[in-house]
């Protein structure tokens, strides 16, 4: 299986610096996600953040834009709702990138992985203010019905803590996507080590 990693943890804006602390930790896979940055900004940002993954044996992941991550050698994409179809990127790259998604519910995650995707994220599951735009969350229940119904690894994203990743994974998840439970902890190694520990990996 090409996605080898339980834990994938998400940039967002302005939440990079801590990178390469949870890296030093044991993450595997990071996604760089930074909406407000330039087209040059967010490619030396991601030329940095390559040299780390690169460094600490971790896959990484370019949000939304093909280009950078075929510029910086990244090992895949990750697509939004809004984004090139996952069709459409591998008519460009073939099985050069891994692809993942973000999904809401069954029927977006059917296509992802009737288009090609290797992986997807779904959710919110929890209330988290990172997520508010994407509406209220949607629960454990929306993990085992989508679980039940594709193949592909899904990773839960939204609100994902501690204290509640064990329940996800029950549900059926085969990862979890973490942003701020990590990158806003003041101790960056001890919150990633507990998330590993949790899943095991």
């Amino acid at each position: 299986m090409r996605v080898d990693f339980k834990l994938y943890l998400i940039t967002d804006n302005k939440l990079s610096a801590g990178v390469e602390d949870a890296l030093k930790a044991g993450v595997k896979a990071v996604q760089l996600r930074d909406k407000e940055l330039s087209t040059k900004e967010l490619l030396a940002l991601s030329y940095k953040i390559r040299e780390l993954t690169m460094q600490y044996n971790a896959k990484l992941f370019i949000n939304d834009r093909l280009d950078i991550a075929m510029s910086v050698d990244a090992d895949g994409v990750h697509l939004g709702q809004a984004s090139m179809p996952v069709h459409a990127i591998k008519k460009v790259v073939g099985e050069r990138l891994m692809i993942g998604v973000s999904t809401h519910n069954l029927q977006e995650a059917k296509i992802a992985q009737e288009e090609g995707a290797d992986f997807i994220t779904l959710g919110p599951l929890y209330p988290t203010p990172l997520k508010l735009k994407y509406g209220k969350p949607i629960g454990l229940g929306a993990i085992k019905e989508v679980v039940k119904n594709i193949s592909v690894p899904v990773f839960g994203i939204g609100g994902i803590k501690p204290e509640n990743a064990k329940a996800v994974m029950n549900a059926g998840a085969y990862g979890v996507a973490v942003i701020s439970g990590i990158l806003c902890e003041s101790d960056i190694n001890t919150a990633t080590e507990k998330y590993l520990e949790i899943l095991a990996v």
